[in-house]
């Protein structure tokens, strides 16, 4: 009788060791996966930073009157690459993508400077970057969601916070100056 008991003893402790190695398990893989979308994000906003200066070098020739918004793409542009936190990022980024639509905009009046094929083209990466932007955004959003619920579920709350000290992590949010439409203003001659 006293084997069995042990035995059953045994079998639940090796049960709950198995079961506490998956949750690890599972929570670093969460982690990692948010790391890794992390950097994927980078990876884009890297390319996108590349492509600016070459954008406003080719706008610079034809939009004359048009400094303060090149120099607000600029300002932005270092904003973003001196941010520390997501939240940073995130305010950044915002700033960054609105003075871009508002270039895009204000290009409209210049006819000479839409038929550069270079513009043309930087203006096409630009926009295919922003759109790829937006899905990694997405899926950094998703990991961050199902590692935030998972790390604050029993019983994975008991390993995510006392054996590996986890705490939540931000969502990648705009501010509240990019859910404001553009200020577009076109100063015709009267």
């Amino acid at each position: 009788m006293g084997y069995i008991i042990l035995a059953i003893i045994f079998f639940v402790a090796v049960g709950l060791a198995l079961y506490f190695v998956g949750v690890y398990n599972g929570l670093i893989l969460l982690s990692r996966n948010i790391d890794k979308a992390w950097a994927n994000i980078d990876v884009l906003l890297k390319q996108r930073y590349d492509e600016i200066p070459k954008l406003v070098k080719v706008c610079e020739g034809y939009m004359k009157y048009e400094a303060e918004t090149l120099s607000k793409i600029t300002a932005a542009r270092t904003a973003c690459m001196n941010a520390k936190s997501v939240g940073e990022t995130a305010a950044a980024e915002g700033m960054l993508t609105q003075s871009l639509k508002t270039l895009f905009a204000v290009s409209e009046n210049y006819p000479d400077l839409k038929a550069n094929n270079n513009f043309s083209q930087l203006q096409g990466r630009v926009s295919y970057l922003e759109s790829q932007l937006a899905d990694r955004r997405e899926f950094y959003n998703d990991s961050v969601n199902t590692y935030n619920i998972r790390i604050n579920q029993i019983p994975d709350v008991i390993v995510a916070r006392n054996m590996l000290n986890y705490k939540e992590r931000d969502l990648f949010k705009v501010g509240e100056e990019e859910r404001k439409d553009v200020d577009i203003k076109f100063d015709f001659p009267k």
